[in-house]
């Protein structure tokens, strides 16, 4: 029967056991430094105890043992030995390095740095730990493979610890360490702590299963034994060889099947998985077909992850038919290659040669992410967040226009697959084209669709889209940028009330600088420059009176100067700091720049809504009309009169926009449209409705939209309708 790497506790494992297992896959290994290894890890511990009462070498040599099953290169398996040596038993890592090498020297310090992690969010502490851990990473994957050998040994005697902290460890496990064997593509290690940490955080869940499994063990072997059998001899006919396996599947596997669906155990129908391990990728193909025509396919199952390979390179066929006696059945076909890969992940890709360990790493660009993420974001949680949302991805496979694949998680949309391809792409993001229909910024993406991001130069990011976009990447990029919006208008806020305050005292911004009269305040208060004092004064946190009143040149002539003049100042800063705050919720659709209470109008000729790029003018009497920047009717003439104007995202009103919608003429395809349109939540002001002697119908209906995004979506589901040969803005 198939099973999974043996990741079991050991109690009698010794060091002969450790040099046969190594020398069965690097036989070239030195085996003399391996026990030298043993020894000085054996003689740091000597008298320590672990939990269970055991010797506490156990630890060291069952964590290396997982290593070894790893198949990982021998610094990595020493580094096992001695990952607690510095922590534990004040071993410097000078001694590690003058008695093995620096590569082991600088794993145990990689690990030293991180040994102690613990999770629970609401010690911050303990995230920048985490932050620790990243940065190691990134310079040796190793590090987080020893540290997952050692949190599986640790999961797997557990039970020897308080209850509290038994769901304390399983916890950050499942939130940590099970998304980033995930991401390494270490199945074996995933699905392991996967069953452990339901053991320890649902105990009656977990001992059920195991109940309800184990009573139809006998009848579940036969079963197996039937299938391998029945697949062995379908194969033959075809003259394909494959090793076959059966087994049942992991307990949190069947777990979330039950949360997922809402049923209770006796409901789950597929418990058995079985893999085909043939000798090249042709054969994966042509065993597939032989399964299909052999059992019936269940619909919507079948998975290519060899022609399309998940971010942590794992390739398998994946699909579930019908097996005997009706029963329902998964069956993976992959190759040899494959199949180390997937038990092994990254760890599978190292050489064991000497010498060439750490330089043949695989560089994954997640890690990479991860390390951009450590350096950008100051916040906490919101780094841990990415980590435990992000990692262990599993979701929907998309193409570029180009036909490249990009994976995003369950949920995605264009927007967070705008934000995949390039910051700046996301940031002008209006909406998308799936599969050559344009869809809003909402739509949920499924895999295999194909995407074509649309983007305007005038777009940019709202608080909105915190609620549309799912991936953490995303959702990050558009804080930052929200950040930088607001602290860009402060600072010119600031700047502009603290010039018009140092007027009256005859002098500027720039003047006091050159004479270096804020060096103590500056130094009092932390502020680095000029425009860190500009953005605290426009936020509020300063006032511009106490600015001038810690400047040794203005500070006694401020004493002296007409009361009226220093509250005319302070009036006019917290009217400037309380214009910026309500500016946003203005009733005008439009913020003309610089100005207060002037009338704004749409031109009716091009009717622009929010997305539009706009251009304001001065018409006399009729206050500012607004234009989109490529109206006809915005000529040289009328640039001379142009005033900078924005769309505000405060305003949710609607705007009326016409499109032309060119059909089929047919008897109803007037009402049809007309129920697609307000199905959308759309209203139609108007309509008007013409037939063409080429046996097409026009249509121009002037609707009401919120936004550029919102008649985007409009115009999709119209598209969406047979009859509908094009549609276009008027």
């Amino acid at each position: 029967m198939y099973q999974n790497l043996d990741f079991s506790h050991e109690r009698d494992l010794t060091i002969d056991d450790l040099v046969r297992r190594v020398e069965a896959y690097y036989p070239d290994a030195n085996f003399t430094m391996l026990r030298k290894a043993y020894l000085f890890a054996e003689n740091a511990h000597k008298g320590q105890k672990r939990s269970s009462g055991e010797d506490y070498i156990i630890h060291p040599v069952n964590v290396a043992a997982t290593l070894i099953r790893l198949h990982m290169d021998l610094d990595t398996i020493m580094a096992g030995l001695l990952h607690d040596v510095v922590e534990d038993c004040g071993v410097t890592p000078q001694e590690i390095e003058k008695e093995f090498n620096i590569g082991v020297s600088d794993l145990v310090v990689g690990l030293t740095k991180i040994s102690k992690i613990k999770f629970k969010t609401k010690e911050e502490s303990q995230i920048e730990n985490f932050r620790k851990m990243v940065v190691a990473m990134a310079k040796d994957l190793r590090v987080i493979i020893v540290k997952l050998a050692d949190r599986m040994h640790n999961m797997r005697t557990l039970q020897y610890v308080s209850d509290e902290k038994q769901k304390k460890i399983a916890q950050e496990t499942l939130d940590i360490y099970v998304p980033l064997a995930s991401r390494l593509g270490i199945n074996s290690v995933k699905s392991e702590l996967e069953d452990l940490c339901l053991r320890f955080l649902k105990p009656e869940i977990y001992y059920r299963l195991a109940e309800k499994v184990s009573m139809k063990k006998s009848e579940r072997d036969n079963y197996i034994r039937e299938v391998i059998t029945t697949i062995k001899e379908k194969l033959l006919e075809y003259s394909l060889h494959a090793e076959v396996k059966g087994r049942p599947k992991h307990f949190y596997s069947i777990y979330k099947k039950m949360t997922a669906r809402g049923v209770d155990f006796e409901q789950v129908q597929d418990l058995l998985a079985f893999r085909l391990i043939v000798s090249n990728i042709t054969e994966c193909y042509k065993a597939l077909g032989i399964i299909h025509s052999s059992f019936t396919p269940i619909p919507g199952r079948f998975k290519d992850y060899i022609a399309i390979p998940k971010v942590n390179n794992y390739q398998s066929l994946h699909t579930a038919v019908m097996g005997p006696r009706a029963e329902r059945i998964e069956i993976q076909i992959r190759t040899n290659e494959m199949d180390e890969v997937a038990e092994a992940g990254v760890a599978a890709h190292w050489k064991y040669k000497e010498g060439l360990a750490g330089k043949s790493a695989p560089k994954l660009d997640w890690v990479q992410e991860l390390l951009e993420y450590n350096k950008n974001t100051d916040n906490n949680r919101e780094f841990l967040d990415v980590i435990k949302n992000d990692l262990d991805l599993d979701g929907v496979f998309v193409f570029t226009p180009k036909g490249d694949v990009r994976e995003l998680k369950y949920g995605a949309t264009p927007l967070d697959f705008a934000y995949e391809i390039h910051t700046e792409v996301g940031h002008h993001c209006v909406g998308a084209k799936i599969n050559g229909k344009i869809v809003p910024l909402r739509h949920v993406l499924k895999s295999g669709d194909s995407i074509e991001i649309l983007t305007s130069k005038t777009q940019s990011p709202s608080k909105d889209w915190l609620n549309i976009a799912k991936s953490s990447k995303a959702r990050s990029k558009i804080k930052q940028w929200l950040l930088k919006v607001e602290r860009d208008e402060n600072r010119d806020l600031g700047r502009d009330i603290l010039e018009k305050a140092f007027k009256s005292f005859n002098t500027s911004l720039k003047a006091l600088l050159k004479k270096n009269d804020f060096k103590d305040f500056f130094d009092e208060n932390h502020i680095i420059d000029e425009d860190e004092l500009c953005v605290q004064v426009g936020s509020g946190k300063f006032s511009a009176k106490q600015v001038i009143e810690n400047l040794p040149s203005l500070k006694e002539q401020a004493a002296k100067q007409e009361i009226s003049e220093i509250e005319d100042i302070e009036s006019y800063s917290s009217e400037m700091t309380k214009n910026v705050r309500k500016k946003t919720h203005s009733d005008n659709a439009v913020i003309v720049d610089g100005m207060s209470d002037v009338m704004v109008r749409m031109a009716k000729c091009c009717n622009p809504i929010p997305g539009d790029s706009i251009v304001g003018f001065i018409t006399r009497g009729r206050g500012i009309t607004v234009h989109k920047s490529d109206c006809n009717r915005v000529d040289a003439e009328t640039l001379v009169r142009t005033i900078k104007v924005s769309w505000n995202k405060g305003f949710n009103f609607t705007h009326p926009v016409s499109v032309r919608v060119m059909t089929q003429d047919k008897p109803g395809i007037l009402s049809l449209i007309s129920k697609t349109i307000n199905n959308s939540g759309i209203n139609i002001r108007s309509a008007m409705a013409k037939s063409m002697p080429d046996r097409k119908g026009s249509f121009i209906f002037e609707i009401e939209v919120k936004d550029y995004s919102e008649l985007l979506k409009t115009i999709s589901s119209i598209e969406s309708l047979e009859e509908v040969i094009s549609v276009t803005r008027v």
